[in-house]
């Protein structure tokens, strides 16, 4: 179980950052921004492919999504390596159309895991979905808090591109209570005994409610132009947003639920 958390997590946050960094300008953000975050999708990338074949049951051609899953991920550690060159070499065209391509590959593995949990309470369709938002406020609040920092290095740099940032991780963020209100909804009977409701509470008050709060305060902070202030209310968003989809991972795996 454990091995699958760890792939399970590492490759939503590759899709929420791969999504955050497709959807910003990265005519107005710094090639350096975009080479550290490559850097650390092929960190990711690693350490998921080093689990991605642990795990799972022999039903359903397990073995076979486990080999297409560690293959996915050796794929976007390659296309994060090569992105990291084109950002360092100013070829920002072509590294773009990386990004985009880690992007889909990432959605592609989130597939694979979605539809090699068989025993989920909910369909695969919608655990896919809840994957991918799941990655998108994990994506959000990692990327945002990294780009608040990069303008110590840049304050130069246009506040639009961490505006527009937070403003998705916004977005991101009620999709995520949209779609855990519909699994909370679904999975509810699956839900018995003391540590289920604990972490179901951790689950919505960290992962689900609090990223709400941060983004609200990073957003009005950024009204006022200070970088600073929103970089640190972003650094809370990442821990109460590791918190709460780590809770989440563990509620599935022991209810087959989403939430």
């Amino acid at each position: 179980m454990l091995s699958q958390a760890l792939t399970q997590f590492a490759l939503r946050l590759i899709c929420g950052m791969a999504l955050m960094l497709a959807t910003s300008d990265y005519r107005k953000t710094s090639s350096g921004f975009y080479r550290i975050q490559m850097l650390v999708v092929m960190g990711l990338s690693v350490l998921a492919s080093m689990f991605a074949g642990s795990g799972g049951t022999v039903e359903q051609n397990a073995i076979l999504s486990s080999i297409w899953l560690t293959v996915d991920c050796i794929a976007i550690a390659v296309l994060a390596f090569l992105g990291s060159v084109l950002w360092m070499l100013e070829r920002k065209a072509g590294a773009y159309r990386l990004v985009l391509l880690i992007l889909a590959a990432a959605v592609a593995g989130l597939a694979i895991g979605a539809y090699r949990n068989s025993d989920a309470v909910s369909p695969a369709w919608f655990q896919w979905i809840s994957d991918v938002s799941s990655g998108a406020i994990l994506g959000g609040a990692m990327t945002g808090m990294l780009l608040g920092h990069w303008y110590l290095t840049a304050p130069e740099m246009s506040l639009d591109p961490l505006l527009r940032m937070t403003k998705f991780y916004g977005v991101a963020a009620v999709v995520r209570l949209l779609v855990s209100a519909v699994a909370l909804w679904w999975g509810w009977p699956e839900i018995a005994g003391l540590t289920m409701v604990m972490l179901l509470l951790m689950r919505w008050c960290f992962g689900v409610l609090a990223p709400l709060v941060t983004y609200l305060m990073a957003w009005r902070i950024l009204k006022y132009r200070n970088t600073q202030a929103a970089t640190g209310v972003l650094f809370v968003g990442v821990i109460v947003t590791f918190l709460g989809e780590l809770s989440g991972i563990l509620l599935f795996f022991e209810l087959g639920a989403t939430f």
